[in-house]
């Protein structure tokens, strides 16, 4: 998101709702396979930078 310069309300259109986004960005949800879809193509990444084992995935 930073690297994008996305905002929370970005990325409503790609995973549902405010809450919904909340959740997903505070790790209470994971990415379902739409979402992970609907973020692939909206924001044209490879689906390999969203689909990775959690200890993988840097945090902060």
């Amino acid at each position: 998101m930073e690297q994008m310069h996305l905002k929370q309300q970005d990325l409503v259109p790609y995973i549902g709702n405010k809450s919904k986004v909340s959740e997903v960005l505070n790790r209470k949800v994971g990415l379902s396979l739409n979402i992970i879809y609907n973020l692939a193509k909206g924001l044209h990444l490879p689906l390999e930078v969203l689909v990775q084992p959690m200890e993988k995935m840097k945090v902060g």
